[in-house]
């Protein structure tokens, strides 16, 4: 009997594959438990509509990420922050800040796309990734100063 699948089950099928297995085993296990159904030609329709639209969703935002990379790309953000003797920040400048900086030149980024290892406690240059897709990723300055 053929089945689609609605959860991942290890060794057997992730969610939206179609497989072949045994009628007792997907009549007594896996439609009962909610883990697959049976592929009718109109599941199988239903599925193939699903994934083209999925499809078309991800060249959408990786297009839209792509235009606001080229937006970002080489963009220098001056953040000016208190800092002691040495260049030592009271503080530190996190991706917050960053994504605070670059919201009054209109561009909005989630501060959770701002690939930060560290938060930022020197003065000084720095190359930061933001990550706006898992697909797309590019490199911002971030120019640390002293404030007066």
């Amino acid at each position: 009997m053929k089945v689609i699948f609605i959860k991942d089950i290890p060794n057997i099928g992730q969610k939206g594959d179609i497989k072949e297995v045994a009628s007792g085993y997907a009549r007594n296990y896996l439609i009962p438990n909610g883990i697959a159904y049976e592929a009718t030609p109109g599941r199988l329709k239903d599925l193939k509509m699903r994934e083209e639209t999925k499809v078309q969703k991800t060249a959408r935002e990786v297009k839209e990420a792509q235009n606001l990379a080229e937006k970002i790309s080489g963009k220098t953000v001056i953040i000016k922050v208190k800092s002691g003797e040495e260049g030592r920040l009271f503080g530190s400048v996190t991706s917050a800040d960053i994504a605070g900086a670059l919201s009054p030149s209109g561009i909005k980024i989630d501060k959770r796309k701002i690939d930060l290892t560290e938060n930022i406690k020197a003065l000084g240059s720095y190359s930061i990734q933001v990550k706006l897709h898992p697909q797309v990723s590019v490199p911002i300055n971030v120019l640390v100063e002293k404030a007066e």
